[in-house]
């Protein structure tokens, strides 16, 4: 679609030249003789660039620019002045107007501001457009879990997001450290600004210190010009130390000193440079433990631990784990371009009773590889053989007499076991089985479930 560019001047021979001018160009037009007219045309329609006269009868384009700007701060307003009037234009652009060309105008002088301001309005969408789809992406949707523990986790996570405090999330591997790390930054007034994550058992020490805290040219054999690490090129947004109990004791002492003091000196460097980033850590150990036995710092551990965040294992919130399955099945449903599939009963009951050492990443690529493996349904000869082999007791499939169930005696144990997974919360049951709440209300009525 062509631009619209709206046009407010009170001068009928002017707005006729400029919507010529314009219009060759290939925009559309709109015109209003009034800053009053303007203000209705601009609520109506999607502007992407207002052309402005500076003086005209009754509001006047400053009041204007005002009115635009209190409905949409974004919005570029172009100001045209005579010589006369460039105070009054400069004026303007101290109050958010974009830029202002004087009368009488070069035309490609002017096309090429109208071109300037309709590129920083696309810019402004494509944050806006950024910035939604970052919150969609890591708001606490993204995170599944409806289980007591697990909610504790968010709420937490809504109290520090908007804080300046250090965070230590302790969890085992799998658990989604680094997801609750993305969304207290993404929940934050940090959001805009870099999330970096680096984990500090994967690198030697003297590579690791460079990442950190940087270096200069020549400090070392292959510094070939400086470096700011990621310490100064997080600031203003978040640096995530993940597996932060791997760190080595001389690395602890310099992350020490730049908590503290807020500043790092690089590598070859002399004097120490200032940052700010917030800094959250992850580990898979328990640091109290380590601090015991003197493999971590306790000063540095309370610097750290200003806020604590444990995130349980995938085997002590079972029941998340029917609304898991769902959510990856529905991922890779999209990924192979294909309709989502349903999983019997005795699979998800052969899910839901594994211990998971591997947490939440270890599900997720059991339920990949079932995914591929099976035809319409999900079945259990289609999972891992270390899951089938534990599900044995855990799906009856026949009556204590040895006889095969109707199939409504079998629609009641599948809704009896989702239920179950799921703590007995009917919408997320609902959800999972594919029907109505309304029907799942009546299926437990008729097999005297509630």
């Amino acid at each position: 679609m062509k631009p619209n560019v709206l046009i407010v001047e009170d001068e009928e021979l002017m707005r006729s030249i400029l919507r010529q001018l314009l219009e060759v160009e290939g925009y559309r037009v709109l015109s209003a003789d009034s800053a009053e007219n303007a203000l209705e045309i601009f609520s109506v329609n999607d502007v992407a660039v207002t052309l402005t006269d500076i003086k005209m009868a009754g509001m006047d384009g400053i009041e204007l620019l005002d009115r635009i700007k209190a409905v949409d701060a974004d919005a570029p307003v172009i100001i045209m002045t005579a010589y006369s009037s460039v105070d009054s234009a400069i004026a303007a652009l101290r109050k958010g107007a974009y830029d202002y060309v004087t009368k009488p105008f070069v035309n490609e002088d002017l096309l090429q501001t109208v071109r300037n301001g309709i590129r920083t309005k696309e810019l402004f969408q494509e944050n806006r457009n950024l910035r939604r789809e970052l919150n969609q992406h890591y708001s606490f949707s993204e995170i599944i879990g409806t289980s007591q523990a697990f909610q504790q986790v968010f709420r937490i996570v809504e109290k520090v997001a908007d804080t300046t405090a250090s965070v230590l999330i302790e969890g085992e591997s799998g658990t989604g450290k680094e997801l609750i790390a993305r969304a207290i930054h993404y929940k934050s007034r940090r959001a805009a600004q870099p999330f970096l994550a680096i984990n500090c058992g994967a690198l030697p020490e003297n590579l690791l210190e460079s990442e950190l805290f940087g270096h200069m040219k020549g400090a070392f054999t292959g510094a070939t010009g400086d470096k700011k690490g990621l310490f100064r090129s997080a600031s203003g947004g978040t640096l995530f130390l993940d597996e932060v109990g791997e760190m080595p004791p001389p690395l602890q002492i310099k992350l020490l000193r730049a908590l503290q003091e807020h500043e790092v000196v690089p590598v070859g460097a002399s004097l120490p440079v200032e940052f700010d980033a917030r800094i959250i850590a992850a580990t898979n150990k328990n640091l109290e433990t380590e601090v015991a036995e003197n493999r971590f710092r306790e000063d540095l551990f309370y610097r750290l631990n200003v806020i604590e965040i444990s995130l349980p294992p995938l085997r002590a919130r079972r029941e998340d784990v029917p609304l898991l399955v769902k959510h990856f099945v529905s991922k890779y449903a999209k990924e192979q371009r294909t309709t989502e599939k349903i999983m019997t009963g005795e699979a998800l009951s052969a899910l839901v009773n594994y211990e998971w050492r591997g947490n939440v990443r270890e599900l997720e690529n059991a339920v990949e590889r079932a995914f591929i493996l099976s035809g319409d349904e999900i079945e259990i000869e289609n999972l891992p053989p270390k899951i089938r082999s534990g599900a044995a007791h855990n799906f009856e499939i026949r009556d204590p007499e040895g006889l095969r169930p109707t199939l409504e005696e079998m629609e009641r144990r599948y809704i009896r076991e989702i239920m179950t997974a799921t703590g007995d919360e009917k919408t997320a049951a609902a959800e999972i089985l594919g029907i109505d709440l309304s029907t799942l209300y009546r299926k437990l009525k008729r097999y005297d479930e509630i």
